[in-house]
């Protein structure tokens, strides 16, 4: 069986003497480097269908067809371990920004998810489309990626269940509690999920209405999961003035509920909060060495990105976005939430705070008569306006339609380079997967969505020098790969599935930038998804062989060997 995408010129025309191939594909002469951490060596990959059949010498074996690999190191596809891929793919399956990089896996579900929805989500989530507009024909998480992948995508997707979805789905946008028959039903949708193979649990506390969860429900929640064997993964209630304090919240759900845990995108937010970074390491190590399963995620940049939600306080978010409008035009509220956006807090993440009017740049609007302040800072845009930080960020939300996409400058250079060395942490981009070209070119973005993965080969490996390149591939595949409990990816070991890319060690990198992010990062040569070539010589095949990848939990494991 063939795989499409493959050039038909590359196929080896076969004498009438010679005995038959046994291989569809072989990869040759390539710098092999697993995925587990073993030093490289220079030796071949043979593909029959979708998974991997053979790794080493196979000089002796002949394959349908054979690419010659040398020079290139060949590894396992990566593992994205926080993507926000899901809306874009909808609209272009190819995910260029990702499979130029190599990423073969999409994992979503930080805070929100696809599913379970009700109709008055449904709803809500098609009147809040931007620029990419689509029905939405699914209500469960497993529909969800079903559809996605139904409509054709180059990547393999995953997903956590989101805490926030589950919360408004019974509990809506309110501050109060589950009542107990809400806190049954969302532990029975968590239930659900994790039979239609949900990977686990993702919480996102900084934002409404994600923030008004207590502990004790997080708790509640991930009890259930951890039955199916899945992972809670947080972006912490803080990861700034109250980041150890989060830190602890995590340890105490991991530890009360049972469950495996990781913290997302790991980082000391704000210069003030720099120094608590080795006391986050120490207190992880010490919950591993208690036997506590606790690891981390983070991108390869000292900037993050998100709304200007960051930098309200969340009472004024009760109830969804048109309330929180509707409480911004109001005079008295105004100037509440303008002392308490102005005044240092560890009772709410304030990121504009955090990262100052200077350190705050525009990327993402709804309203196409906004758009003139993409590329501007807050407080460039304040000035132009003649109006205050806080009051032109107000302004804003209320005009966009949205909460505002931006970019906060809050990491050290630092703390990233220490932040890569853990053996504990993975990778993730937190960002969508786009293609440089329309509609995508509507928004500006954060590099990190083109560059995050080829910045950690290239600048961190190649040129810092900060980890091998087998310690590197290994916390891009192996690593995510045993945190998340998928079967039969992460490792060039025949039997696994065949996500497989080669690249140039010597070329990787990424070009984008803060004033120009839709630009392509270069030196990934090739990429396989479940045998598939969806990158040849640097360029999309444009085939899209993605697929749902499933958790412990999957009910079907009974039934199919694989995911």
């Amino acid at each position: 069986m063939f795989r499409s995408g493959l050039p038909i010129v590359a196929f080896v025309i076969l004498g009438a003497c010679t005995s038959p191939p046994e291989y569809e594909l072989i990869l040759r002469n390539g710098t092999i480097v697993d995925g587990i951490g073993a030093p490289s060596y220079v030796g071949d990959l043979a593909i029959n269908d979708d998974r991997i059949t053979a790794v080493g010498d196979l000089s002796d074996s002949r394959g349908v067809i054979e690419v010659d690999v040398s020079g290139l190191v060949v590894a396992p596809g990566f593992i994205n371990m926080l993507s926000w891929a899901g809306e874009a793919l909808l609209e272009d399956g190819r995910s260029q920004g990702d499979i130029r990089q190599g990423v073969t896996l999409e994992v979503f579900g930080e805070g929100v998810s696809g599913g379970p929805l009700t109709d008055q989500m449904k709803t809500l989530e098609v009147t809040s489309q931007g620029d990419i507009r689509f029905d939405v024909e699914w209500t469960t998480l497993g529909d969800y990626l079903e559809h996605l992948a139904g409509k054709g995508v180059s990547p393999n997707i995953a997903s956590f269940v989101g805490a926030t979805t589950l919360r408004v789905h019974e509990v809506g946008y309110e501050d109060r509690p589950p009542t107990a028959d809400e806190l049954d039903r969302m532990r029975g949708l968590v239930r659900q999920a994790m039979e239609e193979g949900a990977i686990g649990i993702g919480s996102s506390l900084i934002y409404s209405p994600g923030f008004y969860a207590q502990t004790d429900e997080l708790i509640e929640l991930t009890k259930v999961a951890a039955e199916y064997g899945g992972l809670y993964i947080s972006h912490m209630r803080s990861e700034g003035n109250a980041l150890l304090e989060s830190v602890d919240e995590l340890l105490r759900i991991a530890r009360e509920s049972g469950i495996r845990a990781e913290i997302y995108h790991l980082k000391a937010a704000g210069q003030s909060n720099w120094d608590k970074l080795g006391d986050v390491i120490e207190r992880v190590e010490a919950a591993r060495s208690e036997g506590l399963e606790i690891t981390a995620n983070m991108y390869t940049y000292t900037a993050g990105s998100t709304g200007l939600d960051a930098g309200m306080p969340p009472w004024v978010q009760e109830g969804g976005y048109n309330a929180w409008v509707e409480r911004l035009q109001d005079p008295v509220i105004r100037d509440r939430v303008r002392q308490e956006m102005t005044t240092p807090t560890n009772e709410w993440e304030n990121l504009l705070l955090a990262a100052g009017a200077e350190g705050t740049l525009l990327v993402g609007f709804k309203n196409p008569g906004l758009r003139e302040y993409i590329g501007q800072t807050l407080a460039e845009v304040a000035a132009g306006r003649g109006t205050s930080v806080s009051d032109t960020a107000m302004d804003l939300v209320v005009e966009d339609g949205s909460r505002v996409q931006v970019v906060y400058f809050l990491m050290s250079e630092e703390n990233v380079a220490r932040q890569i060395s853990l053996p504990w942490v993975s990778y993730c981009s937190d960002a969508g997967s786009y293609a440089s070209e329309g509609i995508f070119l509507n928004s500006s973005t954060h590099p990190r969505a083109y560059g995050n993965f080829a910045r950690l080969l290239g600048r961190y490996v190649r040129n810092e020098r900060i980890i091998s390149l087998e310690e590197a591939i290994r916390k891009l595949t192996s690593l995510p790969a045993g945190n998340l409990r998928i079967r039969d990816r992460g490792q060039l070991t025949a039997g696994y599935f065949a996500d497989v890319v080669a690249f140039d060690p010597d070329k990787i990198q990424d070009h984008a930038t803060y004033e120009d992010p839709h630009q392509y990062a270069t030196g990934m040569v090739h990429v396989w998804v479940n045998g598939t070539q969806v990158l040849r010589d640097g360029e999309h095949t444009g085939a899209t062989p993605g697929r749902v990848v499933r958790g412990p939990g999957w009910t079907g494991w009974s039934a199919v060997d694989g995911s």
